[in-house]
Parts: C-alpha cells; structure tokens; sequence
C-alpha cells in the first residue's frame, strides 16, 4: 500500500482554496479556514485528501475545497437540475407512494376549495400536482413550474392527459419567471435529506412573497425536524466491528480509517427499527411555511433532551421530519406527511448520525445537548450539522467520553 510520502513523490501539489471553515477532530486531520490556499498532496479517497498548509500537513475533507481559479457556482445549477432533467430522480420520487398519495389526498381532500382557485406547483418535475389538481377539483389555472429540461416532457403529459386547458408549464427558476397574476394556492415538494438539505425551500420562499397574494395558502403549511437517540449495531458492526478479525486476522488498524470514512458524514437512506430509538422521538425544529424567512436558513439551532427509556448502546442520532398541509375546508382535517420510523417508508427514509465510540446507556439516563444546522457560505445547496451532547447518568457513575461534539458535513 503507497505511503502518504509515497504518493507526494509521485505528483506535484495541487492548489485548492477552502470553501469553509474545518476544524480538525483528530490528530492526523488539518484545520483550515475559509480563502485559506492549500496544496494537496495527494487524494487518498474521494472523501479526504492529504494536504499541506503553512508547512503542517494532514488530512482535509475534500468537499471542502474547490481548486485554485475555479469559477464558482454556489448553487451548483447545472449539476443540481441536470439531475432532475432525467428519469432516474422521478422515477424514485414518483414510486415513493407515501410522498405522492399524501399529495393527492391534499388535493382530493380539498377539492371543493380549489375550485377557480389560481395554483401554483414549484419544481413540479413530471407535474404529478398539478395533473392532480387539474383532474380532482377544478382549479382556473395551474402554473407547473420546473427549471429543468423535464418541463419539455412535463408539457406533453399535461396534454397526453387532457389538462391542457388548466396546466400550464412554465420553465425556469423561481427567482427568474414571470406569472401573469398572484395565486391563491402554492403548492412544492421542497423537501431534502434532514428537511432543509439542498435548499430548495429558499426558491419556495422567493415564490411565496413574490406571487401568494395575501391570505394564500401554502403546501406544506408546516414542518419539523425530529430526532431521537438511537442504537445502529447492525451498521456499526458492517462498517467499524468487521475489522476486528476478519478471516481470524487482526485488522484492527483499519478502524481509524473506517471511523473517518464511515462515520463522518451522515447516512443518508437509513431505516432505523423503531425498537431501536433509545428515547421517545422529540421534535427540535418547527417551521411556520408563512413566517419562515430565508435569513433564517442561515443558522438555525436547537436545545433537546432525551430521557433513556431502556438499557443499550447510544450508537448516534437518528433525523427525519415531518410537513403538514393546512386544510381549506372548513372543519376540515390537516393531512400529514411523516417520514419517521413508525409510517410508511419513504424514499428519504432516515438519516443516521454516528458518534466515533458508541456509549453503554442505563434506563433514566438523561441525554442533552444541542443541534446546529448551518448552511455552506459558498455553496448554497449545502449544509453542516453539529450535535453537542452530553449524558447525565441515572447511577452516580460519570465518564469523559459521555460527552462529545461532531460536525457532520452534508453534501451532494
């Protein structure tokens, strides 16, 4: 296996700048700041690279650095709606029958409110909305629209349908097309990894205080963050346990390695066992769809506390959220779209967060701290969330590693 040394022999230092701060959790990482010059050494993994600065040299996340003269693009447009100009996304988001048919059940539910109602459907995709208002109540138009190049296709299913009449599809961003009148609906399935991933929902908001006229209404209306403390023995024995003797050899050495690239970003599309939550879920962030506004993005945080119901190992965190949508009828019922661990899943399912040493817990133990959702300064669409915790335990027994801190990038 080629040294570190090796590989710096082999290739002259590439010049990367640091897109944010990054503080080291170790004594092989390099701290960094934003605008600081860095020459990488060599790219060990796709996630870390070797890299020098100011003669100290260590390991730097690789999603932190964007090479030396770079145009920048903090939205990362062409990369972000390229995705969703192919099948591949809809297809996932479309088979995902919990997310559509809360959709449609919104639509259905308050058909007779909709009627010669003006609709808007933000990011409409494939315009599965807004075929749905056009065919389930009878809305005077429909304003599907989609950024990316899947509104050329959007338009033939509008037709192939018969909504012609009602839908029509606009392409372009948000924050860039022209409606011809305010709307009294603003529908859009904003939602990412963690609620906020990707930040589609600043587009939601540019659209609401441009075209909701006063007293509209918003799809989803309301939303939350939730979070429990959680066991994952099953993922931590494939990612970290395996190496401790595998085929009867010692393989320990890999840990650390494993530790940092299994464990420093989140998991994305992890299914947590209810039976596996140490605590009762709590919510931590609530969000108003009509008073959220897009300063707010920047930083948001939260106190929690978790009372430990039953003896286990707290592995790390477990987050997934959940949107109401408001009813326009009178009396009628809010419908709710729930991606936690006791609904149906949903293609985002869960998003696990791993503390580098798992923590033997008690029944009555107390877990606190706090959590801090932070969004990239330089690239838009991403994020970090740092969890602080601390573990107050219900026998008289204390210990150092019960309290921690980590930040975990998020990334496309």
């Amino acid at each position: 296996m080629q040294t570190e040394k090796e590989a710096e022999d082999d290739a002259p230092p590439e010049e990367y700048v640091g897109l944010s701060d990054f503080t080291a959790s170790g004594e092989d990482e390099l701290s960094f700041c934003s605008g600081d010059k860095l020459h990488v050494l060599s790219k060990s993994s796709s996630d870390w690279w070797w890299a020098e600065l100011r003669g100290v040299k260590g390991y730097v996340p690789a999603s932190y650095l964007r090479p030396e003269g770079a145009e920048e693009d903090p939205w990362q447009d062409e990369e972000y709606f390229g995705s969703y100009g192919t099948l591949t996304l809809h297809l996932e988001m479309l088979s995902d029958r919990s997310r559509t048919e809360a959709y449609r059940q919104v639509v259905l539910s308050n058909s007779a409110s909709l009627r010669d109602k003006v609709v808007m459907d933000l990011g409409c995709g494939t315009g599965i909305i807004s075929l749905f208002c056009a065919q389930l109540a009878q809305p005077s138009v429909v304003y599907a629209v989609e950024a990316s190049s899947m509104a050329d296709y959007t338009r033939q299913l509008v037709k192939q349908n018969g909504c012609e009449e009602v839908v029509t599809v606009l392409q372009g961003r948000a924050e860039e097309i022209e409606l011809p009148e305010r709307v009294d609906v603003l529908v859009s399935e904003w939602m990412g990894n963690c609620l906020l991933f990707e930040f589609m929902v600043e587009s939601v908001l540019l659209a609401r205080d441009r075209w909701l006229r006063e007293g509209g209404i918003m799809w989803p209306s309301s939303a939350a963050l939730t979070m429990v403390p959680c066991q994952a023995d099953r993922y931590f024995s494939e990612k970290m346990a395996f190496w401790e003797q595998p085929y009867g050899l010692d393989f320990t050495p890999l840990q650390p390695l494993a530790q940092q690239e299994f464990f420093t970003k989140p998991k994305f599309s992890y299914l947590i066992e209810p039976a596996d939550c140490l605590s009762a879920p709590s919510d931590v962030l609530c969000f108003n769809m009509y008073k959220l506004q897009i300063k707010d993005l920047e930083e948001m945080s939260a106190q929690f506390q978790f009372c430990v119901e039953r003896p286990g190992v707290f592995h790390g965190f477990t987050a997934w959220f959940t949107v109401h949508f408001e009813s326009l009828e009178k009396g009628g019922t809010a419908v709710e779209l729930n991606t936690g661990p006791d609904s149906e899943p949903t293609h985002w399912k869960q998003t696990l967060f791993m503390l580098d040493k798992p923590v033997c817990v008690c029944a009555g133990d107390s877990i606190g701290g706090a959590v801090v959702l932070r969004r990239n300064p330089v690239w838009r669409r991403h994020m970090s969330i740092t969890l602080n915790w601390s573990i107050n335990s219900s026998t008289e027994e204390t210990d150092d590693s019960q309290v921690g801190t980590k930040t975990f990038p998020m990334w496309r």
